[in-house]
């Protein structure tokens, strides 16, 4: 079949070969069959890739954000998800959604928390309240976290390089999560994410902390929380 110069964007069947204007309005590759604007598909992006997205680091995506959160919403519910916002200190991450007795795979990875990264976290959090009361940023020195820590080593312990090396690398790991963020001018002052204020609610702050203090005191049983006792959480 040969086509004349009249026929060059017509197709044999008869069908109009598209072009540039027939393009979806919001393609931004070949192969696009994507839906969201551009900036809206980067906030996406960032919630997904975690561990959350907050208007002071995300100055540009906080307030795209704000406008598109009931469709970021709906296109999160469609991977099981669920978009948790705190508006007062605008902070949002996602969670994975309660979704009963329905069968749901888990997009999320989960990262094991020991006993020292849980204290680490309740540490930080209650920090992070008294900051907030007195109106100052939240930092913490990794000398002040350690010290903290050491609270909480078992009086029979005589690994004491072990337990130094456990505080350390609890430390990176809240570090890796961006939970902990350096301060610039600072080798070892970070400031603590204001994401923790969704974490952890003030009943289970206020029943951790009693129970950590009993542990720290050796009053607390071993079998309510044991001190090498790994628990889940989302990244």
């Amino acid at each position: 079949m040969s086509w004349s110069e009249d026929d060059e964007n017509t197709l044999p069947d008869g069908e109009e070969a598209p072009d540039a204007a027939s393009l979806p309005s919001n393609a931004l590759f070949i192969g696009d069959g994507g839906e969201l604007a551009y900036e809206t598909r980067r906030a996406l992006v960032q919630l997904l890739a975690g561990p959350s997205l907050d208007a002071r680091r995300h100055a540009k995506l906080w307030p795209i954000l704000m406008r598109d959160e009931d469709l970021i919403r709906r296109r999160l519910a469609e991977l099981f998800l669920e978009l948790i916002i705190d508006h007062d200190v605008q902070v949002a991450f996602t969670r994975q959604a309660d979704t009963g007795d329905l069968e749901a795979p888990t997009l999320l990875r989960r990262a094991q928390l020991t006993f020292v990264d849980s204290v680490l976290l309740l540490y930080l959090r209650q920090r992070l309240a008294q900051a907030d009361s007195q109106g100052d940023r939240a930092v913490v020195s990794t000398e002040e976290a350690t010290e903290f820590l050491t609270l909480y080593e078992r009086a029979s312990n005589t690994d004491r390089a072990g337990f130094a090396k456990r505080v350390h690398a609890s430390i990176e790991k809240i570090k890796k999560h961006n939970i902990l963020q350096k301060i610039r001018s600072s080798e070892n002052r970070f400031e603590i994410s204001p994401t923790l204020k969704l974490l952890f609610s003030a009943e289970e702050i206020l029943a951790l902390t009693h129970l950590y203090q009993r542990m720290a005191a050796g009053e607390a049983p071993a079998r309510e929380i044991p001190p090498d006792a790994d628990e889940e959480a989302e990244e």
